[in-house]
């Protein structure tokens, strides 16, 4: 699963060729046309004026290579340009002091550009971190239960969207929670974090499955009335310190400045007063041939026997965080599993990928074809030698198969499957 996410992410990222050191040959053009420009030089008898074309040198030098180098490239080109004086043709002192200038000037912007570069990779290792921390990868196994998954954020450069997943072991078995939180992108990465560390701590102490999804409801709950009372502190005015520091600042700048401040904090972010999330949540039990399901308002699971994928008859509940009183305790489907049997639970990023035809991925359609057993040597598109037992390799089928048929994704996509033991009849 790590894999599936983002690999190396300790590397240095290159700013250019998608995050990937230079190819060689945009690294040897500096060298190519400073050998040129020898040849060129050495060979002809009426040489042309080369000190445009070697001044060129230097900066390009600059893009790829350090300070050090930059400078011999530049000094290079400066010899080049001092050759013809072994034949008494004096170069124009122009063109010197021009090489030298921008040799010099090539050299400084290398040192900044590395510098800005090493900032970089630092501020992007400790943010995929921080995201890995928040959701970290899936096991391949979690106690009897083999798992295998994918996830995709929308937002380019990020591990983590609005899409959410977790798999642990418990005193009542292993529990799963898949989920989509309202909103995409680095903005719900606070609401992702919230519903995680809930989870997390109610599989442990919750001995129902429809405990567990309260407790994820009342967390969003807290989260949005503390946001509501925030903006509430901000629009009248701040807190109390900030209205004091308010009352004794004479300076007219110094109140301007706080003025824009405020108006800029009340503008970022949206101003909705709930924080909303779809989830479903499975439930492994030890020792018993059964899974429970419970789903809030999330695409039902699909079960896979043999090649036939089948929603679960489980009955949704309203999503979290609507603050909706419930009369009864969520709705839990308890399915008796036979051996083979596999679950696959998705985020709607999947099914509501498009073609260009504007045509939804027909996933149910396509785990059929997917997990047929195909001759060998057939297309990895349409099948196996032989159905694939392994839940990674399902998931890393099927994302290749819908990228294959939508070609870009533009929403969060998360896809796990599950493969228990069952325990022998």
């Amino acid at each position: 699963m790590a894999g599936a996410r983002a690999r190396g992410h300790a590397e240095h990222e290159w700013p250019r060729w998608g995050g990937a050191p230079p190819p060689t040959w945009v690294r040897m053009i500096p060298v190519v046309l400073l050998l040129a420009l020898a040849v060129v030089n050495t060979v002809l008898e009426n040489r042309p004026n080369l000190g445009l074309l070697l001044a060129a040198i230097p900066p390009l030098a600059a893009l790829w290579y350090g300070p050090v180098a930059t400078a011999v490239f530049g000094a290079a080109a400066l010899g080049i340009l001092l050759l013809p004086m072994v034949q008494s043709q004096q170069p124009a002192k122009t063109d010197i002091v021009v090489i030298a200038s921008v040799s010099l000037a090539s050299a400084f912007f290398a040192q900044v550009r590395m510098r800005r570069e090493a900032q970089l990779v630092s501020v992007r290792t400790v943010a995929e971190v921080a995201q890995m921390a928040v959701l970290p990868p899936l096991p391949e196994r979690v106690a009897h239960v083999r798992c295998g998954g994918i996830y995709r954020a929308a937002l380019r450069g990020t591990l983590v969207g609005g899409d959410l997943f977790d798999v642990r072991r418990s005193p009542y078995g292993v529990r799963a929670l898949v989920g989509d939180v309202q909103g995409h992108g680095l903005a719900a990465v606070d609401t992702v974090s919230a519903i995680l560390g809930a989870f997390r701590e109610a599989v442990l102490d919750m001995p129902d499955l429809a405990g567990v999804a309260d407790r994820l409801d009342r967390r969003l709950l807290v989260d949005a009335a503390d946001a509501r009372d925030e903006r509430h502190t901000r629009r009248s005015g701040g807190s109390p310190a900030a209205q004091t520091v308010r009352a004794a600042a004479d300076d007219r700048v110094l109140g301007t400045v706080i003025a824009q401040h405020d108006r800029r904090k009340q503008d970022d972010g949206p101003e909705s007063s709930e924080l909303l999330a779809t989830a479903v949540l499975l439930e492994f039990p030890s020792g018993q041939p059964v899974v429970r399901v419970i789903s809030r308002g999330h695409p039902p699971p699909l079960l896979l026997r043999g090649n036939h994928a089948a929603e679960l008859p489980v009955e949704p509940d309203t999503p979290l965080g609507l603050g909706m009183p419930v009369p009864a305790p969520s709705a839990t489907l308890t399915m008796t599993l036979r051996p083979g049997d596999r679950l696959l639970v998705h985020t709607d990023g999947l099914t509501e990928a498009r073609n260009t035809a504007g045509e939804f991925y027909p996933l149910k359609q396509r785990l059929a074809v997917l997990t047929s057993p195909r001759p060998n040597g057939a297309d990895a598109s349409e099948g196996t030698a032989r159905p694939p037992s392994d839940p990674a390799i399902l998931v890393n089928m099927i994302w290749h198969d819908v990228i294959t048929f939508a070609g870009e994704i533009q929403d969060d996509v998360a896809v796990l499957a599950f493969d228990p033991d069952l325990p022998p009849v």
